[in-house]
């Protein structure tokens, strides 16, 4: 079950909230659990056993590191928390991807393939990963006491809203909200609000450019025009970032409307005047996770400088792996990671010189160009696209062939760069960020319900609504 389904939207979150404002304080949180689980359960009926046994196994292992005095028991335990959960990350997302690149390398070399039976993903695994992680690794450094009721963990690890996509919640930073956590009547508005801003970027933007650039990808690149090219990638472009972030918004919507106060995950990363810039503000849950459990302990800043700008590339391979088990993903990654090194070198200082549009021009043209890699999995597919891109044999747009596209891209640009005008950041703090007086509210609630109906509708007469982050 996906937020944007006919499924959620009419059943399971209505009943939900129902169920949860109806119950006294102290059952709260298992109505939130029970419901997590179906959920999951509703996806991955088979595998959210093993779910809840790994969970489980991990909460008693780090509450023993916790009452253990020793350095080097604690030490031990934390080791083999991380063994477990990683364990199970590279068994259901890599063990696929490790037998068929091991089966190539020994059909080369005349070897019989070895049998395997593909694993299935389930969906949410790695975002499930770091939660785990960052509650073991918290615990032990101290950053904040363990939670003394294995219910609240699970709640904490398989919470619905941002199970499946996001974004990644550091338990420091929640811990408490578990535990006590009072919703107003003014959170469930806004929350409500910002579901539906959510659901329409997913539904009515992300799906319209998700099917355009379907179609175009799905052409013969060979006898592509520049034009036509062009268009699929930038329609990808603002599919993967409406889509991402319009779960990333339902998902703090859900939170808010039931207390919790969950990260922001995006800040207008199209606005961005370097790719360092770009990683500050795409995903940033991620790129805080990456920093705080990967680039620190790598040494971070603190080593010397060849060393630094192997731990950014590397941080930015792993990144790279962890959006999913393709070599496409990997080279992405390093990609991004090779631009990010060669900004902290010298770049960065030349794009300061070259003034605020090249350096959005620059980074805008750097981003398409790794999502290109990032859609198309083929190498040489990949590579036959890139010359497509500039061959330079430009067609006249016909707007009118597809308006339903135009009208769309045209919203998608609005929405994805109007911040970079003063009035834009303005509208944007008082749309998302500020206190509501009770009309401001009551129009709200307004907007997020025209917003809901329209969505619901595009859903029940469209059988095109994919979900990019399965394999996630």
């Amino acid at each position: 079950m996906v937020f944007s389904s006919i499924a959620f939207l009419i059943y399971f979150l209505p009943l939900f909230l129902l169920v949860y404002y109806l119950s006294p304080q102290k059952l709260k949180n298992y109505v939130i659990l029970l419901f997590s689980v179906a959920f999951y359960a509703w996806g991955a009926p088979k595998f959210v056993f093993i779910l809840l046994a790994i969970t489980a196994a991990s909460f008693y292992i780090v509450k023993w590191m916790d009452f253990s005095n020793e350095r080097k028991h604690k030490k031990i335990l934390l080791a083999l928390s991380i063994f477990i959960n990683l364990g199970l990350l590279a068994f259901f997302k890599y063990a696929n991807f490790f037998v068929d690149n091991l089966n190539q390398i020994f059909e080369t070399f005349g070897y019989n393939a070895v049998a395997w039976t593909k694993i299935i993903l389930p969906i949410g695994i790695s975002f499930y990963t770091f939660q785990t992680l960052t509650y073991s690794i918290d615990v032990y450094r101290g950053v904040h006491k363990p939670l003394n009721k294995l219910s609240n963990y699970v709640l904490y690890i398989i919470m619905f809203p941002q199970l499946i996509a996001g974004p990644i919640v550091r338990y420091n930073s929640i811990a408490d909200q578990i535990v006590k956590r009072n919703e107003t009547n003014n959170d469930r508005l806004l929350g409500f609000y910002r579901f539906s801003i959510g659901l329409a970027k997913k539904v009515l933007i992300a799906n319209v450019m998700g099917s355009k650039a379907d179609e175009i990808l799905s052409m013969d690149f060979v006898t592509m025009d520049a034009t036509t090219a062009w268009i699929g990638i930038l329609a990808y472009t603002f599919q993967i970032y409406f889509d991402f972030s319009g779960y990333s918004d339902m998902a703090i919507g859900i939170g808010r409307m039931i207390g919790f106060k969950f990260p922001e995950n995006f800040d207008n990363p199209y606005t961005s005047k370097s790719i360092t810039e770009f990683w500050r503000r795409w995903h940033m849950t991620l790129g805080a996770w990456m920093k705080n459990y990967l680039y620190i302990p790598l040494g971070g800043n603190k080593v010397t400088t060849s060393r630094l700008y192997f731990n950014l590339w590397f941080v930015f391979l792993v990144s790279g792996l962890w959006h999913g088990a393709s070599w496409n993903f990997v080279i992405w990654g390093a990609f991004h990671g090779f631009f990010l090194v060669i900004e902290r070198l010298f770049l960065s200082k030349l794009l300061i010189k070259a003034g605020s549009l090249i350096a959005w021009f620059y980074t805008f043209f750097i981003t398409i160009m790794g999502w290109v890699i990032f859609r198309i999995e083929d190498y040489g597919e990949a590579f036959v696209f890139y010359k497509r891109l500039f061959s330079f044999n430009f067609t006249k747009l016909d707007f009118h062939s597809d308006l339903q596209f135009s009208y769309w891209i045209l919203i998608a640009i609005l929405f994805s760069f109007f911040t970079m005008l003063p009035k834009g950041k303005e509208i944007q703090q008082k749309v998302f960020y500020s206190n509501y007086s009770k009309s401001g509210l009551i129009f709200g609630f307004v907007i997020a319900f025209l917003l809901l109906f329209l969505s619901i509708s595009s859903i029940a007469t469209s059988d095109f609504n994919p979900f990019i982050y399965f394999r996630f």
